[in-house]
């Protein structure tokens, strides 16, 4: 699968499914552009997963109803219900590990 950007419009038919992690970012963030490719492994790895980014500059409203402080912000939804949360870098066999252990 690949990577898909969401906005207020479509947040919620792309998350409504399935195995998905939510990364709130910025593209001003260097944490942020280091984990970008990490994630684009990790859907491209496990077809169970899928990565939904959100631009929290350009949707502020999502990261406030999501309560996110800092970037990046991932959260782990699985059929719409959010199950795990953590900030920060996070190298791909830990982030696999945590994403299927929520």
């Amino acid at each position: 699968m690949a990577v898909v950007y969401a906005n207020a419009n479509n947040f919620k038919d792309l998350t409504a499914k399935g195995t998905v992690v939510v990364d709130f970012y910025a593209d001003w963030c260097a944490p942020c552009r280091m984990i970008g490719p990490v994630l684009e492994q990790v859907t491209a790895e496990n077809d169970d997963i899928t990565i939904v980014k959100v631009n929290v500059d350009e949707n502020q409203s999502l990261a406030i109803e999501h309560g996110i402080r800092g970037i990046p912000a991932l959260l782990v939804l699985k059929d719409g219900k959010q199950v795990a949360s953590k900030a920060g870098f996070m190298p791909k066999d830990a982030l696999v590990n945590w994403i299927k252990s929520a």
